[in-house]
């Protein structure tokens, strides 16, 4: 028998003091005359377990912004879209001006019955991620197939800078040859500038290191040798050593099969990848990058690498990321000093990328690519000033010399 009703036993049946039977069972005399007031209103119900959960939540996620989740979640979903609880609080925050963190997003997503379980992966922290320092210091290459609604199989060649995930160039071939990576080569090359290095597979259209016989080089390998692109290969049965643009091709062949008119012809599967590439690029937020910025930003804002005749020469520079503080400003550390670099306050909390050559420093908004500040560090300061800075002081002492 529990203890509530031992209480109400006591004292309505057995008619004990009620301050007899809380110093008995040790209980509060406030307790009892609570519990006395339900066993009157509601009877033997009043012994069931009662929810701990408050009457009120002032701090929970409203009803239209749960709205929202839910209609976001649908409508990229039904895009072909990620639609994770990462991606939608970047779309919350940018288009809708509402935060709300992936933690809530996923309870509200789990209770809406939105999101299926999947079975346990090979945990994230056992790869050995890597990245390229600079956009144009590696491309990746890859092809893919998709087919037609009339049977035909169409394959789709993709070249993506690794360091941003920039879609540099993707088009649909039947088939795709070591000519054509050559040409889609040459082509994106005098788009953007040549590459330092590429990685491939070890398909024949980029290498034939593996083929039986004298060997020799494809199109792909003379060109690179020509403008001393180093080049690089996956070893074989390694997949994830080209798994950006692995991972790229996954996104888009999903975001073509959800699409409601599907390609009859190459012309019109070409149409389809142009648009797919243009969101992805510009206005879809890529959760392997900082801060959830877009591949455009990430990689229109930094310096670009070039080809080296010396592989094994490594450029002097640093790439940092970071977020202006309360204050507006950043600290660097220059030959071993500390010194602070002024922002500005409108500033505090913007997340942002320092490319730091020597003394000389770009201050990049990690979110939008926006160049926020372009200095040479002075030894000499401990605080290098913004012009707002140098022009409050000038003022300053032009009223100290007044008369």
């Amino acid at each position: 028998m529990s203890k509530a009703r031992l209480v109400i036993t006591a004292v309505v049946l057995e008619g004990r003091p009620a301050a007899e039977v809380c110093a008995q069972y040790g209980v509060s005399r406030s307790w009892l005359y609570e519990l006395l007031a339900r066993y009157r209103d509601e009877g033997d119900a009043a012994f069931e377990p009662r929810s701990r959960r408050p009457h009120t939540s002032p701090n929970a996620t409203s009803p239209a912004t749960v709205e929202l989740i839910v209609r976001l979640r649908q409508q990229l979903t039904a895009a072909g879209l990620d639609a994770g609880p990462a991606t939608l609080a970047w779309h919350l925050k940018h288009h809708h001006q509402t935060p709300v963190s992936t933690a809530t997003i996923a309870r509200i997503l789990t209770r809406q019955g939105l999101i299926t379980p999947a079975p346990k992966k090979r945990p994230k922290a056992s790869y050995i991620r890597f990245q390229a320092e600079m956009p144009n210091q590696t491309w990746q290459s890859d092809f893919t197939h998709y087919r037609l609604t009339d049977g035909t199989d169409v394959e789709i060649l993709t070249w993506l800078d690794d360091h941003s995930r920039y879609a540099l160039h993707c088009s649909a071939h039947t088939p795709v040859t070591a000519k054509t990576v050559l040409t889609t080569f040459r082509q994106t090359s005098s788009e953007h500038g040549h590459p330092a290095s590429t990685l491939t597979d070890n398909g024949m259209v980029y290498t034939v290191r593996f083929a039986n016989g004298r060997g020799g080089r494809t199109a792909l390998e003379a060109e690179l040798a020509r403008l001393h692109n180093q080049q690089k290969n996956s070893r074989p049965n390694h997949p994830t050593t080209c798994g950006k643009v692995e991972r790229y091709q996954q996104t888009l062949k999903r975001w073509l099969r959800n699409q409601p008119q599907q390609p009859h012809s190459v012309a019109e599967l070409q149409t389809l990848i142009n648009h797919f590439v243009d969101e992805y690029n510009n206005r879809r937020p890529h959760s392997s990058l900082p801060h959830h910025a877009t591949p455009a930003a990430t990689y229109q804002a930094p310096p670009k690498a070039i080809p080296t005749t010396d592989h094994h020469h490594h450029n002097h520079h640093r790439l940092r990321h970071d977020r202006i503080d309360k204050h507006g400003k950043l600290t660097l550390r220059v030959n071993g000093t500390l010194h602070h670099i002024g922002m500005g306050r409108t500033l505090a909390g913007t997340p942002v990328t320092l490319l730091i050559q020597d003394l000389e420093v770009r201050i990049i908004d990690a979110t939008t690519g926006e160049l926020r500040r372009e200095l040479t560090i002075d030894p000499t300061r401990d605080y290098q000033p913004t012009s707002k800075d140098r022009h409050a002081r000038w003022h300053q002492k032009q009223k100290q010399t007044e008369p």
